[in-house]
């Protein structure tokens, strides 16, 4: 069976990142995609826009079921922020509102942003 190179080149960059570049990979993705789903909501393509906005709850649904709850107070704090960025972009899946993908966006980034200074002093 013939495989596709473009995903045989990503499952292998996948599979020898190390567990701290794999979660600035999740955030930069999930950022990808609400950037996508806020471009689709503007040009009102509703498949799209969901499409997109599947894939960003997806990813921190997978961020979320990854936490090592054993952290104590900072996965717990983790594991809520994750959960209340998981329901408002449902809620902008139901609403197409820019302004709850913006409020994700931000907060994305925020967490992007501090994980990337924290794997840099690691």
């Amino acid at each position: 069976m013939l495989t596709n190179p473009y995903q045989a080149y990503q499952q292998n960059m996948v599979g020898t990142v190390s567990p701290e570049q794999l979660v600035l990979m999740l955030y930069n993705g999930a950022l990808r995609f609400l950037k996508q789903a806020q471009k689709s909501i503007m040009q009102h393509n509703i498949e799209e826009t969901h499409s997109n906005l599947v894939k960003a709850q997806d990813i921190i649904s997978e961020l979320m079921l990854n936490l090592d709850m054993s952290q104590g107070e900072i996965a717990a704090s983790l594991h809520a922020l994750y959960d209340y960025m998981h329901r408002r972009l449902l809620d902008a899946n139901m609403k197409k509102d820019i302004a709850l993908l913006e409020e994700v966006a931000w907060l994305l980034t925020e967490l992007r942003d501090t994980w990337k200074t924290a794997c840099r002093l690691k």
